[in-house]
């Protein structure tokens, strides 16, 4: 577990989005007993003011809730501030994942969840954002692949010059292909490297979490980029424009 302390000290906030009670209140308790500041809401617009007010350091968010929906409300805070999300589905649907990844969700658990798994999720989105903070900071040099440019340092991508919005997960991929541009990375690499996750997550769902990613880089970088060594893993490619 990392430590649930931001970089100046203070405790991280949790929102907690979910407007079956016994499951919010399962969630709030659970991350207060791993050092989490927790806030709850149960509909959408106490969300959207929720994360206004408290500036979660995380949000764990459901997409069925009433008033509107969880997809808008990721849509809204991500427009504010960027901020990780894990979005908790009834549905494995893959459109459904990806309509979630593509208005900022960082990740995504399908129910029934056990509690385990989901702080190890969180766990992994903190460390992927304290290490993301730190490589900021060092400011290192940018990556050139064919018309793709990448900057470590600002979190910057463009395609032929132009300006391409990616999430967090979505950059963190990307910079992981680039940094071995042509080479086959498979999937449980990606997962440790890119989800910080162990091999106790080599599984179905874990795999089907790259190739959803994945999925929808392709649809921001260009599908011919990223290559598919089926049941190997993926290369980012040099190609023009």
């Amino acid at each position: 577990m990392t430590s649930q302390h931001s970089s100046s000290g203070s405790v991280r906030t949790a929102l907690v989005v979910e407007d079956e009670r016994t499951i919010n209140d399962a969630l709030a308790q659970r991350l207060v007993a791993e050092g989490f500041r927790v806030v709850q809401a149960y509909d959408g617009p106490a969300a959207v003011e929720l994360a206004a007010v408290k500036r979660p350091d995380v949000v764990l968010l459901d997409v069925m809730l009433p008033g509107f929906d969880g997809l808008e409300v990721c849509r809204r805070i991500q427009a504010d501030r960027p901020v990780p999300v894990l979005m908790l589905t009834a549905r494995d649907d893959e459109a459904d994942v990806l309509v979630g990844l593509g208005v900022g969700a960082d990740d995504y658990l399908t129910k029934p969840f056990s509690m385990r798994e989901v702080v190890a999720r969180v766990a992994a989105l903190l460390r992927r954002v304290d290490r993301a903070a730190a490589l900021a900071e060092e400011r290192p040099g940018s990556i050139t692949v064919g018309g793709l440019s990448i900057d470590p340092g600002t979190r910057r991508t463009t395609v032929a010059g132009e300006p391409v919005h990616l999430t967090p997960t979505e950059f963190d991929l990307l910079l992981c292909l680039a940094r071995e541009a042509g080479q086959v990375l498979t999937r449980d690499r990606l997962l440790r490297e890119v989800w910080d996750w162990g091999d106790a997550w080599g599984s179905a769902s874990a795999a089907r979490t790259v190739d959803s990613h994945v999925k929808a880089l392709r649809s921001k970088v260009g599908a011919a980029r990223i290559r598919t060594v089926h049941g190997v893993g993926y290369a980012l490619e040099a190609i023009a424009g």
